[in-house]
């Protein structure tokens, strides 16, 4: 079942980024036994989501709502429902159930940071099954052995061990200097070797960085 989860989200340009068992006491439905978190898949997210029906519509908020009707349909095909991080409050907690499944971490400048995605790890949404599927066991944290660049790498200084100072960013953003971010994407993120390596398109980060800054 696992490789039939992994074809469906590959043929939307998703990857399963982690999973976990479910206890009795987690806020899920009743019944479920396994989530899956699902995320972008790279190279090719950006290409296969501007060209949907939601992104060329018009309307608000183009990528949740691919996001309801793509993981929403993988979800009816395999009895399972479809949990989302946004359309709260209340908001499901996907920054704990990253953490718990093991492929995300903390990373040194305190935002998550995955095996695969590095400091550029989202998820669009999650399946809860009531089947209990068999995970393999998660790599070691990418930040085992790693120099740390991400620490350094904000030239506001926004994003450091302390944690990140909004503000900071926000002021940074809104000047000349912060042109490089807006357009390429956090410079922090992007110092990530795993990030690097994740093949996030300018585009795409620009996207975000502009609805962050708006």
């Amino acid at each position: 079942m696992l490789a039939r989860i992994e074809a469906l989200a590959e043929a939307q340009a998703l990857s399963i980024l982690g999973g976990f068992a479910a206890r009795p006491d987690d806020p899920l439905p009743k019944g479920t036994a396994t989530v899956l978190l699902l995320g972008p898949r790279e190279p090719g997210f950006w290409a296969h989501l501007t060209a949907e029906p939601e992104w060329r519509d018009g309307r608000p908020d183009p990528i949740d709502r691919w996001s309801r009707r793509v993981i929403g349909r993988i979800a009816c095909d395999l009895g399972a429902k479809a949990l989302f991080p946004f359309g709260g409050p209340p908001y499901a907690p996907f920054y704990r159930w990253a953490l718990r499944s093991g492929r995300a971490h903390v990373s040194p400048i305190r935002l998550l940071v995955h095996d695969e995605a590095g400091l550029f790890v989202s998820y669009r949404g999650a399946l809860a099954l009531r089947e209990a599927l068999p995970l393999p066991p998660p790599p070691p944290s990418p930040c085992e052995g790693c120099a740390r660049p991400c620490l350094t790498a904000c030239p506001a200084g926004a994003l450091s061990s302390a944690g990140y100072d909004l503000d900071r960013c926000h002021g940074w953003l809104a000047t000349a200097l912060g042109a490089d971010c807006l357009t390429h994407g956090c410079a922090a993120r992007r110092a990530c070797p795993r990030s690097q390596a994740y093949a996030r398109v300018a585009d795409q980060s620009a996207y975000h960085m502009g609805q962050f800054h708006r």
